[in-house]
């Protein structure tokens, strides 16, 4: 009873407007949004390059890539804190703390998974393409393009991957912004701060809002991928 209790009262939380809620949900897409439109120009670039460059640093860097997937957000959270402390050598920005800071964790986290998808998806790409391309006269910037275009699902596909790994995001968050009501209390810090209070009806609500938007955005997807299906094969 406990539970369903707890269930109703997240349902009214969610549905009534509270302004606390807002506030959660206005700082947590505002981080994430500001985070991809900084990180997503950069990961398409370095996926591009790594894709198609034969440089002898293209293995290392593709192992730093693969390296950064598999490190747990608290210990990025960890490092960038030591960063951005006043005894850090990026203290004088002052971002420790502040949403800024939050958007630079953030980013970090977002960017390798982004690049390796976008890696992928170039690397899936016929070669014929971009060879057919430079026949024809195209420069690299054209030639990129020509390619990028061709990818241009996988790589929507990664901005979305990106998105949902960073809107749940929970432990780098916590260590750089300090889970501040109203300036840096993220979707996921209230979950985990409602949560050890034994405020389980605040909780509840914003996990059910995290859920809403991982439902739409991924419904995107899924809707932008059943069209990529659809078109005819000489269309692009």
């Amino acid at each position: 009873m406990g539970v369903l209790h707890a269930t109703g009262e997240a349902l009214t939380l969610a549905l009534s407007g509270d302004a606390a809620l807002l506030a959660i949900i206005g700082v947590s897409l505002r981080t994430t949004l500001v985070s991809l439109v900084m990180a997503f120009p950069l990961a398409v670039a370095a996926g591009y390059w790594l894709a198609t460059t034969r440089s002898p640093a293209r293995a290392v860097c593709i192992w730093l890539v693969q390296t950064a997937l598999s490190l747990p957000t608290v210990l990025i959270g960890l490092l960038l804190y030591l960063l951005l402390s006043r005894a850090g050598p990026l203290g004088n920005l002052h971002w420790l703390f502040t949403q800024p800071g939050i958007v630079a964790g953030q980013m970090l986290i977002g960017l390798p998974l982004m690049t390796a998808l976008i890696l992928h998806s170039v690397q899936a790409v016929d070669r014929r393409i971009a060879e057919t391309a430079i026949v024809l006269g195209a420069g690299r910037a054209r030639t990129a393009v020509t390619v990028l275009f061709e990818a241009r699902f996988g790589i929507v596909a990664a901005l979305v991957h990106g998105f949902g790994r960073v809107v749940s995001e929970v432990g780098c968050a916590l260590m750089v912004g300090g889970n501040i009501a109203g300036e840096t209390r993220t979707i996921t810090t209230a979950i985990a701060l409602e949560t050890s209070k034994g405020e389980f009806a605040q909780g509840i609500a914003l996990g059910l809002v995290l859920i809403t938007i991982a439902l739409v955005v991924n419904a995107a997807l899924v809707l932008l991928q059943g069209q990529a299906r659809h078109v005819p094969a000489g269309a692009a």
